[in-house]
């Protein structure tokens, strides 16, 4: 089968698009955003920044790059003054990582200053941008977050909580958002609770608190998880503590399934259920469903390698490192030419030969977007020596773009989108090709079954069940979002 060539600069992974932390009194604010921010590297990659706020005056420091290239110098943090901070991890959808883009987003109104880090997908931010715009906001940025700012700003509510409801009340999508003022640190998610924030405590007496997309980021500043944000709820921490509003009506959750899947780190707990477990229970399932005779199980590194582990446990046959990552790899540093991309996998991984050599394998990985990489990979392992290459995956095929915060491509370049299971294990070229069903991921999560009516977790890229309307989307089959911003 010919290789399927990616368009320049496409990944073929889905992404997560943001993190975000804040801490609310603590000494050296800044400094535990920026550890938070570290420990969520892995929802975006492209851009970072932190807002502190000293008593007096806020401070701001942004930039293109990890976590580590912006604030690892000791005269950055010092220029971040303060005992509370927010902070946003960004991966860009389309177009170019600008610094105007970078979050948190700031600016002053008229009862001070308000930071706004967000993650998600607002799927009417262009209807919203065009009002605005007419209305005469001038926007500084290309990412829908920026909406949160006017809205804020044209409302004519006297509290700051209660223009954030009112800005919240008119933007429609799945998103997690934490906001700084002179008076409170401020979190909220959206009514379905599709996209993940956490509630974590600094310390029993000190005062400290922290908001944060995953427990991972408590974890590495010492701190201790108290709870989820709830859907619609809005979460207020000041100098008296922590309180609870409520302003949308209680509805079913719909968390993104994914976050399980891949987007969540394997050491976090979301929603309740620890991501590490998950996911072997989710290669378990995979394994009742769909094994075949095989002498070895191969994790494709590093995603794949807890449902891996499950299908091997699951299975009896044994699971061994048949492929090596590369963790040195950053961006390519070679011209990307069309020989260079197709050799591109090499960088990040390798066969290693002496556990290939004339097995069976079992091939597990978390998902397939375009193929490419999974092509790739297959060709790799088939010239390491295997007798034959099976590959399975634990989640369902990717049949439908996501509209609320992950990286989807148009529906049209899912490669499960246009081929059937049997036509894809011919183009990947592996003797068999398997997906968890969709009622096994359920089942894997402990929840018995999909619920057919009001499903348990958000699951469109499976299903095409969008539970948030997409108005700014014309033809929701074909598109991902046609929005003339630029999401995060």
């Amino acid at each position: 089968m010919p290789p399927i060539d990616p368009e320049p600069g496409e990944d073929d992974k889905l992404h997560e698009e943001c993190g975000v932390f804040g801490v609310w009194n603590s000494i050296d604010a800044a400094a535990v955003t920026a550890l938070g921010l570290h420990a969520l590297q892995h929802r975006g990659q492209e851009a970072t920044g932190i807002v502190s706020y000293d008593g007096d005056r806020f401070h701001s420091h942004r930039g293109l790059g990890l976590v580590g290239d912006n604030f690892s110098e000791p005269r950055v943090i010092a220029g971040l003054p303060g005992t509370r901070a927010v902070g946003h991890n960004r991966y860009a959808t389309t177009g170019d990582t600008v610094l105007r883009n970078v979050q948190p987003l700031y600016a002053d109104f008229e009862f001070g200053g308000l930071a706004v880090g967000h993650n998600g997908n607002l799927t009417n931010a262009t209807a919203l941008r065009r009002a605005l715009v007419r209305r005469g906001c001038l926007f500084q940025s290309t990412t829908d977050s920026e909406v949160f700012i006017h809205l804020i700003a044209i409302s004519l509510y006297s509290t700051v909580v209660d223009r954030l409801i009112d800005a919240l009340k008119q933007v429609v999508g799945a998103y997690s958002l934490i906001a700084l003022t002179s008076e409170a640190l401020i979190g909220a998610r959206d009514p379905l609770g599709v996209r993940p924030l956490i509630l974590g405590r600094l310390g029993e007496g000190t005062g400290g608190w922290v908001l944060a997309s995953e427990t991972c980021a408590l974890d590495i500043v010492g701190a201790s998880f108290v709870r989820d944000v709830e859907p619609g709820e809005i979460v207020i921490i000041d100098d008296a503590g922590v309180r609870s509003i409520r302003p949308f009506s209680r509805e079913k959750s719909r968390f993104c399934v994914f976050e399980y899947i891949y987007f969540a780190r394997p050491d976090s707990m979301v929603e309740g259920r620890a991501v590490y477990e998950a996911r072997k229970h989710i290669g378990a399932e995979l394994a009742r469903e769909s094994h075949v005779p095989a002498d070895v199980i191969v994790p494709v590194p590093d995603s794949g390698v807890p449902a891996a582990m499950g299908y091997a446990s699951e299975s009896g046959v044994p699971f061994e490192l048949g492929i090596i990552r590369n963790h040195y790899v950053g961006r390519t540093f070679i011209e990307p030419t069309d020989v260079i991309r197709h050799l591109g996998v090499k960088l990040k991984h390798s066969a290693n030969r002496a556990v290939l050599e004339g097995k069976r394998v079992i091939l597990v990985d978390d998902s397939i977007v375009r193929g490419t990489t999974s092509q790739k990979i297959v060709e790799m392992v088939r010239q390491a020596g295997a007798a034959e290459v099976h590959l399975r995956i634990s989640s369902p095929p990717t049949t439908h773009s996501c509209f609320y915060g992950i990286d989807t491509p148009e529906r049209s370049k899912l490669l499960a989108a246009r081929l059937n299971i049997e036509e894809m294990a011919a183009l990947i070229g592996v003797d068999s090709l398997a997906f968890i069903s969709i009622d096994g991921l359920y089942r894997a999560l402990g929840e018995g079954k999909r619920n057919g009516d009001v499903p348990q977790f958000c699951d469109a890229c499976f299903t095409g069940d969008y539970p948030i309307p997409v108005p700014d989307v014309t033809n929701a089959d074909n598109r991902q979002l046609s929005l003339l911003t630029e999401s995060r």
